[in-house]
């Protein structure tokens, strides 16, 4: 669909992956929008197509390539139609993007986010292009996700990048080789932008990062080489207790840290200041030491619950989640059924559970010679889930009597009668409103009952209504 003069060009961007991933899409549509472009309805509507890609599991390359197949004869009828492919995806593999999809007008990285309206405009000038930055700028401010104008779905919350790019080296992950070296963001320029988000109606801060609790430790570090007697430390903590001091927040969240790193400041922030969310997700991937020092995680299995037992001893009434990978290579039957016995002891309140898939690029990758059998795969995974489950249950149903303070976020998808809503420890709840809610309101609800993934309950109080300005888009006929 070609532009006419008093028709703004429409943009949808489409998020395949973390929380990264759609932090960087906002960033992509507040360009956009800053350059006078709205928002499509649909992709027939669209003008300019933005396939915004992760990379950690195979199942992102497949949905990305059968993407554009389906755009392909869209973009056949109508040449005026951009297709922009950005991300992990685009970063790692960077000419068989356009050697698949050779329609596609712009291939650009992880590192090219600050570029991406630029870019469009250059190709509707020039014609498909492809530009890969290989790494960001320490002192560039501009490739920071969180330095560019935002178009926000939630008015209420808000993403804050920390920093950027991973320094681990877990063997079967790409992220490093795609994100970078570990960059942080300098400490006072958070604090005011959270105060900014706090000025604008932002009452809830999520603080993103590949290991949020290695925040800092490179500035440090920096600073002790420019002449500084300081210590080398991270200042993750330092930073939960300043978001949570700004007026106007009344949520701090994050994601996600890594468990080598989860320090006792970080843990006493947490349980002092209140702001700070009762939720921490420790992403275990394997309760085998064998395993999970062939994935170079750097903790065991009893160091893991270690950390864990002195985090709920701490915080009150913490809710804890994890991410497990079933089937990594080398993974034997005594592997595996450590890993159940330390999920059962960690009584997760959920889990994102992952079958294995190999990442061209990654150690683990190469080690083809101890693959597991997919059949092996399925039936560990099918018992990892009957014991997740079984704890979210009990955990879930200890709730109900409960009075829990809920963020209102919208009406269910799949009944619009309803309300959902989610409690400081990120647990979803459905409850009825004879009245209308704004999203971002602050309610009180009584629990009535519980299921693996969601609680429900009544209405019962309105804490705090929301603050943001709602904005309204305004378009020429």
């Amino acid at each position: 669909m070609s532009e006419t003069v008093d028709r703004p060009r429409r943009y949808l961007v489409r998020t395949f992956g973390c929380q990264m991933n759609e932090h960087d899409s906002e960033r992509i549509a507040g360009q956009f929008e800053a350059e006078g472009m709205v928002p499509a309805h649909d992709e027939d509507d669209a003008d300019v197509i933005v396939l915004n890609t992760c990379c950690i599991r195979e199942n992102a390359d497949n949905r990305l390539y059968g993407t554009l197949g389906h755009l392909k004869p869209r973009k056949d009828a109508d040449p005026d139609l951009q297709i922009v492919v950005s991300g992990c995806l685009a970063q790692k593999d960077r000419d068989l993007v356009r050697e698949r999809a050779p329609y596609v007008d712009v291939v650009m990285g992880t590192h090219n986010v600050h570029r991406a309206a630029d870019l469009v405009e250059r190709a509707r000038r020039e014609g498909p292009l492809t530009e890969i930055l290989d790494a960001a700028v320490a002192d560039d401010a501009t490739t920071f996700p969180s330095a560019l104008p935002p178009r926000r779905d939630q008015q209420h919350a808000a993403w804050v990048t920390i920093q950027v790019g991973c320094d681990n080296s877990c063997a079967f992950c790409i992220v490093p080789a795609v994100r970078g070296a570990e960059i942080s963001r300098p400490f006072l320029a958070l604090v005011d932008e959270v105060r900014r988000l706090a000025d604008d109606g932002v009452t809830e801060v999520t603080l993103l990062g590949q290991n949020v609790n290695s925040y800092g430790r490179d500035l440090t570090l920096a600073e002790r080489r420019a002449g500084g007697d300081g210590p080398v430390r991270p200042l993750f903590a330092d930073l939960l207790r300043a978001a949570g001091a700004v007026d106007g927040i009344r949520r701090v969240r994050f994601t996600s840290p890594h468990p080598k790193d989860l320090r006792p400041e970080t843990i006493a922030a947490m349980a002092e200041v209140p702001e700070v969310c009762n939720h921490l997700h420790l992403p275990l991937q394997s309760g085998s030491d064998r395993v999970l020092a062939a994935m170079h995680r750097g903790y065991t299995a009893e160091r893991y619950l270690d950390r864990l037992r002195r985090a709920r001893a701490e915080i009150d009434d913490l809710a804890v989640t994890t991410d497990i990978i079933v089937g990594f290579p080398g993974e034997t039957d005594d592997d595996f059924a450590r890993t159940l016995e330390v999920a059962a002891e960690a009584r997760y309140d959920s889990a994102y559970t992952f079958i294995y898939s190999p990442r061209p690029g990654t150690e683990a990758a190469t080690m083809t010679d101890v693959e597991v059998p997919a059949d092996v795969i399925a039936e560990r995974f099918e018992r990892l889930r009957v014991v997740v489950e079984r704890t979210a249950v009990e955990r879930h149903a200890a709730r109900v009597g409960r009075v829990e303070e809920v963020t209102v976020e919208g009406p269910s998808r799949k009944d619009p009668s309803v309300l959902t809503g989610r409690t400081s420890q990120n647990k979803l709840v459905h409850f009825a409103s004879e009245r209308p809610l704004r999203v971002g309101t602050y309610v009180t609800v009584a629990v009535t009952g519980a299921a693996s993934h969601h609680l429900r309950g009544d209405l019962m109080d309105v804490v705090a209504p929301a603050r943001h300005r709602t904005r309204i888009p305004v378009a020429s006929a």
